[in-house]
């Protein structure tokens, strides 16, 4: 079985890196793009476009720029750390004409199915049915299929466990439909749903709004994007240091975590506190939701009981009278409609990836995960790895994998997305060849593994060796923190400044070296 034929379904970030992951192992992809232009999610829409992933006006990103970043393309020092979807999509646009990406996608062109070819079990071959937007039809046969659809494009809209909600005479609509505040001026209004998108609407719509609650039925671990002294707080907390120390001892990293959060404030005060630890779920994440509820902006509630026209009644007995509107934020639905599978809740994805039934494995799923951390990183090692899948580079045994979610993270279906971030990209990281050995590295590049070990897990690493391997990641890595620094430079300061190998990192660093485990140890899915 010879792969050289790929589709390469959605031009978001994942769609992106699939066709350069395709290109650099001399695969022939063809991406097919349903809107005019890149950027998926990230592509602000002033009307939402039925059948694609929306963002609001105000959204900014959570994930800091370098940790959000491909692994051999870091971002201009002047962009801010956490960037508007504006400086989000015109990273994809440099990160698309560095590599040569476009002529290679295919816009306007939905693909309607995707089937297995006839001689499938022989071949692993696909045919791929397309439409343009003038209504011309194609069918495509390939080699093999990656998908990069993501999955916020269908709203799970769930009014049947809302009684009442058919009496409501306001106006409700779900997240995926808000882009600003416009029209909720002077008006009451329910939100539904703690996630980002419940507490970022929350948020914004409080700013014009007259009151605005904020349901939960389990409440939530709120963190926000600056972390200590002001870096990016991800930069801070997402480090090789902090995911070992959460192996060997996860009961003190869980308090360690909760102590923190309501260090900034209590968020049993608040009515914040989630019935899950830290660890059991991703927090969100919000820097204004305290700001707002110490206001008077923004006040929690429980979960609904029920609707009465305009009143709603929680499940404590607390009512909200002459609700104006309500907005849905419950999440999404993950769909595949051009292939035949079931729910994506129910999907079994090896290591997110490929359908654990399928054989030969060629086809994968790209992009649809969850975490502590970007997307972006983790798509682009799945990438890279599915792609040497089918070339014939790695031979991989497909079993079934989900079942570990049931235990590991708490709460619903959703969490079957959820993986621990380093973990997880290193674990892929292994199988290509491109796991950077901290302990080679301590007799080679001492300066290199110090902030490889304590410094963020930015994606560079995983371009340190092996296939694929970049010359430019070591001062990649050795220069983060400057472009990390950079956009707050707009008023310089006299002082001495603050080196990212501080004496604490010298010191966990040689303190935790012998605890580093090997290769054959490291956690995986």
């Amino acid at each position: 079985m010879v792969v050289q034929r790929v589709a390469v379904i959605g031009a978001g970030p994942s769609g992106l890196t699939s066709v350069k992951a395709c290109l650099d192992e001399g695969l022939e992809p063809m991406c097919f793009e349903s809107s005019h232009d890149i950027g998926g999610l990230w592509r602000y829409k002033e009307k939402p476009e039925p059948g694609r992933a929306n963002v609001y006006q105000s959204v900014v990103i959570n994930s800091s720029k370098e940790m959000m970043a491909f692994s051999d393309f870091p971002p201009l020092p002047e962009l801010p750390n956490n960037m508007h979807h504006t400086e989000v999509l015109k990273y994809l646009r440099l990160y698309a004409h560095k590599f040569n990406l476009l002529p290679y996608i295919y816009f306007q062109t939905t693909v309607t199915s995707v089937t297995q070819a006839a001689d499938f079990t022989g071949t692993g071959r696909w045919i791929v049915e397309t439409e343009t937007v003038d209504s011309q039809r194609a069918t495509h046969v390939f080699d093999a299929v990656l998908v990069c659809t993501g999955h916020f494009s269908v709203p799970h809209l769930p009014l049947k466990d809302f009684p009442g909600i058919e009496s409501f005479p306001g106006r409700y609509f779900h997240s995926w439909d808000y882009c600003n505040p416009t029209g909720l001026e002077d008006k009451t209004v329910v939100v539904i749903g703690f996630g980002n998108s419940g507490s970022d609407l929350a948020v914004d719509i409080s700013r014009v709004a007259n009151r605005v609650y904020l349901s939960t039925r389990t409440g939530a671990w709120v963190t926000c994007r600056v972390g200590p002294k002001g870096i990016p707080a991800d930069i801070a907390w997402i480090t090789r240091t902090g995911a070992l120390m959460q192996k060997l001892f996860p009961s003190w990293s869980n308090r360690m975590f909760e102590k923190k959060m309501n260090e900034m404030y209590d968020h049993q005060l608040y009515g914040l506190k989630p019935k899950h630890s830290f660890l059991a779920q991703i927090p969100v994440v919000n820097d204004n939701l305290a700001s707002q509820i110490i206001s008077g902006r923004v006040r929690m509630k429980p979960n609904i009981k029920e609707f009465r026209e305009s009143n709603v009644i929680f499940t404590d007995g607390s009512i909200v009278e002459n609700v104006d509107v309500v907005v849905f934020a419950t999440g999404y639905k993950h769909s595949f409609p051009f292939l035949q599978l079931r729910s994506a809740y129910m999907l079994h994805l090896y290591r997110n990836v490929f359908p654990a039934a399928l054989s030969p494995p060629t086809l994968a799923v790209v992009g649809f995960i969850s975490g502590a951390g970007s997307i972006n990183p983790a798509a682009e090692l799945q990438a890279r790895w599915a792609t040497r899948i089918f070339k014939g580079k790695i031979a991989a045994k497909i079993t079934f994998s989900h079942v570990i979610f049931v235990f590991r993270f708490s709460g619903s279906g959703h969490n079957s997305l959820q993986v621990d971030f380093i973990p997880y990209m290193d674990s892929l990281a292994h199988e290509i060849g491109v796991h950077p050995n901290v302990l080679t590295l301590c007799l080679k590049d001492p300066i290199l593994a110090l902030e490889v070990f304590t410094g963020p897990c930015t994606s560079y690493q995983y371009r340190l060796t092996g296939p694929g391997r970049w010359s430019g990641s070591r001062n990649a890595i050795l220069t983060q923190m400057d472009r990390v620094r950079e956009p707050f430079r707009t008023r310089m300061v006299p002082g001495p400044e603050t080196s990212s190998l501080s004496q604490q990192n010298v010191i966990m660093f040689f303190g935790c070296t012998a605890l580093l485990f090997t290769p054959d140890s490291t956690c995986r899915y």
